[in-house]
């Protein structure tokens, strides 16, 4: 538990920031995209007999390259990449776990479980959201350009194609090691919920970074607490902590604004 606290601050320091980008950039689906092929990573682990984590971050950072390939590929079509991706991973993950006598830990990898958190996984959410943090304080004008008008940038000479090979990479890396606490079919969640709840309320990029963090660690904290009190899987806690956040949000701007 005191380790799946750790993981929470961590998560809520970085996960905002990916998650604005990906709303901007009109990329949501792609969160979704990466942790359902994660699947594939954690079969892997369990056929190979090795940390699921290591094998489960090399496969969803493999599967950002292809995704951000397919999505230049298929360039008027970007829906479609996520489609390919997305049933090939889900593909690969059935057939993987088809050779495995047994996958015990398969639930918790699907729905999360907060006894699965490791120090390896603590040490490595930290690394990420201090990488993050730091890349989005010194960058953040180039990074808003880029949100914003990917044309754009790229007339100004930005290298847009390697910052958003970048941006990918880091994101299948926070999904991989995000995964145990949320679990593969709710990891997007926890990225873009808190990110799609602020923006409504504020306007400012930084405030809408800095809202989403404070929501997303008072969902975290809660369904963790929720999750170990009533016994429940931590990821659809969490999800469900948010999504009554956002209803009572939509009241208040119908009823206020």
């Amino acid at each position: 538990m005191q380790r799946a606290l750790i993981a929470c601050g961590a998560i809520a320091l970085f996960s905002p920031i990916l998650g604005l980008f990906l709303i901007m950039r009109r990329q949501s689906l792609m969160a979704d995209t990466l942790s359902h092929v994660s699947l594939a990573g954690v079969a892997l682990g369990y056929l190979l007999g090795v940390n699921p984590t290591l094998t489960t971050m090399f496969t969803v950072i493999l599967a950002a390259i292809l995704l951000e390939y397919l999505r230049r590929v298929y360039i008027n079509y970007s829906d479609i990449s996520v489609a390919m991706l997305m049933s090939g991973g889900m593909a690969i993950a059935l057939l993987l776990l088809s050779r495995v006598p047994t996958a015990g830990n398969l639930e918790s990898a699907l729905f999360g479980s907060i006894v699965t958190i490791t120090r390896l996984q603590v040490i490595l959410l930290l690394i990420l959201a201090a990488l993050i943090v730091t890349v989005y304080v010194i960058f953040q004008r180039v990074l808003f350009v880029l949100a914003f008008d990917e044309d754009t940038a790229k007339t100004a000479g930005l290298p847009t194609e390697m910052i958003s090979m970048a941006i990918s990479i880091v994101t299948g890396a926070a999904i991989a090691i995000m995964m145990p606490i949320a679990g593969a079919l709710l990891v997007s969640a926890i990225m873009i919920m808190p990110a799609a709840i602020s923006l409504r309320m504020f306007k400012r990029f930084n405030t809408v970074i800095i809202a989403a963090g404070v929501l997303g660690l008072f969902g975290m904290v809660g369904g963790l607490f929720l999750s170990y009190t009533f016994d429940t899987p931590p990821g659809a806690t969490i999800a469900g902590i948010f999504l009554v956040v956002f209803i009572l949000e939509s009241i208040y701007l119908k009823i206020f604004k």
